[in-house]
């Protein structure tokens, strides 16, 4: 069976630090674009930040420009999502996706873009709260 499996979510203070990761079940992310996206309660889903499948270019929210990066290690076959600074907008289930195609190569989806996905995996929730 095919299937991304986030991880790291948990509950953390503002100004506190997580890191998400992202990894595939049944097949190798290699060759994938990955997408981070998040949902909050009551609102609809948003893109966060995006690599392409090279790592060599990013794109980020300007609501976690400076806070968040987003990373590939291809020996362990995940993509992190390392968040800092956290803050309680920050709250929110968080998703990631995998784009496959050469098209996405050198530069990822934008972040509004939902249709170049392949695969979603089931989530991970963030909870910032003091």
């Amino acid at each position: 069976q095919l299937q991304l499996v986030e991880s790291g979510g948990g509950l953390v203070q503002p100004g506190g630090s997580l890191r998400l990761s992202c990894a595939a079940s049944g097949f190798s992310l290699d060759h994938y674009a990955i997408g981070w996206f998040r949902q909050a309660p009551g609102k609809w889903r948003e893109g966060v930040s995006s690599i392409s499948s090279t790592g060599d270019s990013t794109n980020y929210a300007n609501s976690v420009k400076g806070r968040f990066t987003v990373s590939r290690d291809k020996s362990k076959g995940t993509v992190y999502l390392q968040m800092n600074s956290l803050r309680p907008e920050d709250t929110a289930d968080y998703y990631c996706a995998a784009a496959y195609g050469s098209s996405w190569y050198y530069q990822p989806p934008t972040l509004s873009e939902e249709s170049p996905y392949d695969y979603w995996g089931q989530g991970t929730r963030v909870t910032v709260s003091s």
